[in-house]
């Protein structure tokens, strides 16, 4: 039994093969015409032609009725009457012109639709149907429905990854491309998950599945892009509103033409430069290069209708957890107590998570890895839902989660409680051989992409955005102050969330973004649903009518700009060729263009507006941001050197609770490395940023004040730094602090924490993510 990708190709190649039959059937009986006319056998020519007609109107007809079938009418009438009145008048010339632009139209279109809608059949044809499962040592090639979780897979160099998992023995080189739109290969190490989906561009490796092929996530992908090959039909409805008014005008104006002159000839003019059948397929074929590009980006639309309600859309209802946030806690900080290592803690703790499913062990599994820290194999573990584990590791009893009943909260830990409260972050607590000895904090970080996105979202038309979440009031409020978002709901349950979507959305054209398995009704609800499916459930992304096939949210903005781009190259293209055939039109009831001129103009206006349709495949040059390769190399470098700089950002506000709780001879050696930290590590950072990056930032930004203030931040990181290094001289020379230093040191390490913090966040939001941004719009 055929597959549907097979299905739907061969449909492809046999309307292929009629379009071809078709033009051929009436080009060559004008052809066979004109040669006759030019050998003076005019009856011969005049035959020649009539027959090319009556071929075109057979198809013709056949398009009206089909439409008529649903409920529409379309400018295709127009071609019909145009052709049946040329044999009417004996206008055989104008009737085998209109016949040829009818089906090269036609054939213009189809051949635009193929190219345009390529990626999504790429998306289909792709999708592998088999695995190499290993059980033992023997590796066996199976269907994709025998694989189940738990299965060791065999991925082999060009294999596309048939379902979800985590790579088990090797570094997984990976091209996600064809879901991402990255054009960048991507490295996971062992322990990391990969989606289905992507190809493996490097060398055989392992994995564990994580879910069946059906409910991993390019199944998802895949049902939602055989959807979207239906893309046409909905979008015709913006043709049809064209089609309301001009096809009346027509006959309109043709009746003119006959009162005025008594003449058919005219009125058969009339119709014949008004026949637009590839000019209105202008605005479908725009639609669908938008449905193309889209995916090129990582975003799958399921058909035109939802890209045009995109376009139109001026309200935004957000899911939090997710969405504006990356819905995986990481961790932010580890703290351990006097004299241990807050590195050889985190090895304890994750040596023991490795064997929890809890979304908080992973995380801490997750950080150790990527530290390098080695995991010891455990023993005697147990789990208690609620607690955490316990385990033994090397002889010693480790127990990993909330603080045990029997242990009283030590005194160096109170510090991290406040600043777990006033972060809204969760404690892991790390206790070994009963004695709390280090504190793991991990937050549900807000996405680095959010703020420059939603300010690119507001740009684009929306002027009201909503954040919905089941979470507590404080975070909720914090994240909204951070994106500057009109309205924000907390605590809201499913049910909530679909009352406030149809609120929203009985007052304007209304998107919704969600990623979970409870916002799928609230998907559903919206005017357009937006499902975060990377990483989402099965059920958000099916009740969808837009899917983001990678795991950011700045793709929602330029699906906005791809719908709005499309949008108005549709509407651009079919008012112009209208409004050049009304022209034509008017020229013709004043008897000055004949039915066979006009056939000939009304040719090369179809045409140029359909070329001008395919214009929306490449997207909209004023969005993009056009970057030298070495600029996005430095752009990526010190994105890079953030990430490696940020863990040790918290240890200044360690060092300053250290200080303001005992100012003794442990605090000056705290202060003394991080005073180390500081000249060594990041104060080269930021001048290097000073001296390299900004300079290549100011020619693409449009010059040097779009990088000033981040200079001004430089200075001030600058002063902090030397007035703590003046401060630690001050208390090396007196033995220890004096008390009238304390607290303009600690003034100086907590401003310098806050300052960086943000500076940090202001690079990362408005200058690291153009890498990302010109690598989409190549």
């Amino acid at each position: 039994m055929a597959s549907p990708q097979e299905t739907h190709s061969r449909w492809d190649r046999i309307g292929g093969i009629l379009g071809i039959v078709l033009l051929a059937g009436t080009f060559v009986p004008l052809t066979v015409g004109a040669v006759a006319w030019l050998a003076g056998a005019r009856t011969l020519a005049d035959a020649a032609w009539a027959a090319g007609t009556v071929v075109a109107i057979v198809p013709a007809a056949w398009w009206v009725v089909t439409a008529l079938r649903r409920r529409r009418i379309g400018v295709d009438v127009i071609a019909v009457l145009s052709l049946a009145g040329t044999l009417w008048v004996h206008e055989y010339l104008a009737g085998a012109l209109i016949a040829v632009m009818l089906s090269g139209g036609h054939a213009l279109d189809a051949a635009a639709e193929r190219r345009a809608t390529r990626d999504l059949r790429a998306l289909l044809e792709r999708a592998p149907h088999t695995a190499r499962r290993r059980r033992g040592d023997e590796v066996r090639v199976v269907d994709l429905g025998e694989i189940a979780a738990g299965d060791t897979l065999v991925i082999a160099t060009g294999e596309v990854v048939p379902t979800d998992g985590r790579v088990t023995n090797a570094v997984a080189v990976l091209d996600e491309s064809a879901l991402t739109g990255e054009p960048l290969q991507v490295e996971r190490v062992a322990g990391e998950p990969v989606r289905s989906g992507v190809l493996n561009a490097g060398g055989v490796f392992e994995m564990r599945a994580t879910a069946t092929a059906e409910d991993s996530t390019y199944a998802g992908i895949v049902r939602l892009a055989r959807a979207a090959g239906a893309a046409t039909a909905p979008t015709v409805r913006l043709a049809d509103r064209f089609a309301a008014w001009f096809l009346p005008l027509t006959l309109a104006v043709a009746g003119i033409a006959y009162w005025v002159s008594g003449s058919l000839v005219r009125a058969v003019a009339v119709l014949v430069v008004a026949t637009p059948c590839p000019l209105l397929l202008a605005a479908p074929v725009a639609i669908v290069s938008g449905l193309s590009r889209a995916s090129r980006a990582g975003v799958v639309v399921r058909d035109g209708g939802a890209l045009e309600n995109l376009g139109r859309a001026t309200t935004l209802v957000m899911d939090k957890t997710g969405t504006v946030t990356a819905g995986r806690p990481v961790v932010t900080e580890v703290t351990a107590a006097p004299g241990s290592d807050p590195g050889e803690l985190l090895s304890l703790a994750a040596s023991v998570d490795q064997f929890s499913p809890h979304v908080l062990a992973e995380a801490i599994v997750t950080e150790a890895l990527a530290r390098d820290l080695e995991l010891a194999i455990a023993t005697g573990i147990s789990e208690r839902a609620g607690h955490g584990v316990t385990g033994e590791v090397d002889g010693r009893h480790v127990e990993v989660g909330k603080l045990p009943e029997r242990a009283a909260i030590p005194h160096w830990a109170r510090p991290v409680m406040n600043r777990a409260r006033l972060d809204s972050a969760a404690i892991a607590w790390i206790t070994v051989d009963d004695e709390p000895l280090g504190a793991v904090l991990l937050r549900d970080p807000l996405r680095r992409h959010a703020p420059r996105t939603l300010r690119r979202l507001r740009e684009a038309g929306f002027d009201r955005l909503v954040m919905l979440t089941g979470d507590r009031a404080e975070p909720a409020r914090e994240v909204a102050t951070v994106l500057g978002l009109d309205e924000v709901y907390a605590g809201q349950s499913p049910a909530d969330k679909v009352e406030a979507v149809h609120r929203e959305s009985d007052r304007h054209v209304t998107v919704m973004v969600g990623d979970g398995l409870n916002d799928a009704p609230a998907l559903a609800a919206a005017t357009v649903g937006v499902a975060m499916g990377a990483r989402g459930s099965t059920a958000s992304s099916e009740a969808a009518d837009i899917v983001l096939t990678t795991d950011r949210l700045d793709r929602l903005a330029d699906a906005m700009d791809i719908a709005r781009w499309s949008r108005r190259i549709a509407v651009q293209s079919a008012a112009a060729g209208m409004a050049l055939s009304l022209l034509a039109m008017i020229a013709a009831t004043a008897g000055l263009l004949p039915p066979a001129a006009g056939a000939l103009l009304q040719e090369a206006i179809d045409i140029a507006v359909i070329l001008n349709a395919l214009r929306a495949l490449r997207g909209n040059p004023a969005t993009r941001t056009d970057l030298p390769a070495d600029t996005e190399q430095l752009l990526r470098r010190f994105s890079t050197e953030h990430d490696l700089l940020r863990d040790t950002l918290a240890s200044l506000r360690a060092v300053a609770d250290r200080i303001a709780d005992h100012p003794d001879a442990d605090g000056l050696a705290a202060l003394e490395a991080m005073h180390r930290f500081l000249i060594e590590d990041l104060l080269p950072h930021e001048r290097a940023e000073e001296t390299q990056l900004y300079p290549a930032l100011a020619g693409p930004l449009g010059g040097s004040e779009a990088t000033a203030t981040m200079s001004r931040a430089h200075a001030e990181i600058q002063r902090l730094a030397t007035r703590i290094g003046t401060h630690l001289e001050l208390a090396r020379a007196r033995g220890g602090f004096d008390p009238d230093q304390v607290d303009d040191l600690l003034a100086c390490l907590y401003g310098l924490h806050a300052v960086l913090r943000l500076h940090f966040a202001q690079e990362e939001e408005n200058y690291f993510v153009l890498a990302a941004d010109e690598r989409r719009s190549s």
